[in-house]
């Protein structure tokens, strides 16, 4: 029960400074989705340090895990958000933003997560 109360809190903190990320830094005007990539390219490297850490000399517990990368992250990056705003994209016709965005999104998410989890090799 502890454990699912851990993921809750945590996922319910990384949800609500997501919401705060995408009110401030989605653009309104352009419809370029600038606060969803950040959150889910700062998840990533969040979780890639989150993990190293906890596989490099068990400095975490697994509660401390479970609290910061399943709750805090799970609950901070959004794959719901991101598709369908490429699905916005689609429907627009923008399929440039869509082909840009996706692209960018899982190369730099997947680059993140490695690069968090070899810094902490390094620090």
């Amino acid at each position: 029960m502890k454990q699912l109360v851990l993921v809750f809190i945590g996922g319910g903190l990384g949800s609500t400074l997501r919401y705060g990320l995408s009110k401030f830094l989605n653009n309104a005007e352009t419809g370029i989705p600038y606060g969803t990539f950040a959150t889910n390219i700062l998840g990533s490297l969040l979780i890639g340090i989150i993990l190293g850490l906890a596989l490099k000399n068990q400095t975490l517990s697994q509660n401390t895990v479970l609290f910061l990368a399943t709750g805090f992250c799970g609950g901070f990056t959004t794959f719901s958000t991101f598709a369908y705003e490429n699905h916005l994209f689609l429907k627009s016709g923008d399929f440039m933003s869509f082909a840009l965005y996706t692209i960018a999104s899982f190369i730099v998410a997947f680059a993140m997560v490695f690069i968090g989890m070899w810094a902490v090799k390094f620090f």
